[in-house]
């Protein structure tokens, strides 16, 4: 059984900086990404990177300031979080594709996911 169990979350100062981490078992995958939700609002993209190779893609509100990256050998995933506001408060979460074919970018895409690591920002 596929199991994402993401940690790494707390509370942080706005300016600072964070990494969460995402362990998978299971089985291999096409790509993996990051995806946050805040309270009351649709869960968003955040970033995402191919399992074999390092494509990477990310959300135009992270650029620049979070890094996706992954440890193939540890079946683990990162996503660097730095210059944190408090609008990247939110719960983030880990997710596996199983398939090629359409965007990363989408949650639809995505066949399994963690149950999330809250991440708050203060001001």
């Amino acid at each position: 059984q596929v199991q994402l169990v993401e940690s790494g979350g707390g509370l942080v100062q706005a300016g600072g900086s964070l990494t969460v981490s995402c362990a998978a078992s299971g089985r291999t995958f096409y790509s993996m990404g990051w995806f946050r939700q805040a309270p009351g609002k649709e869960r968003e993209f955040v970033a995402a990177i191919s399992w074999i190779g390092t494509r990477t893609y990310y959300a135009d509100s992270v650029k620049g300031r979070f890094s996706i990256s992954k440890d193939n050998a540890k079946n683990t995933l990162y996503l660097q979080m730095r210059s944190l506001k408090p609008e990247d408060t939110a719960v983030y979460y880990c997710a596996a594709r199983r398939s090629f074919g359409g965007g990363d970018y989408a949650t639809i895409n995505y066949d399994y996911w963690g149950q999330g690591t809250q991440v708050t920002v203060s001001s």
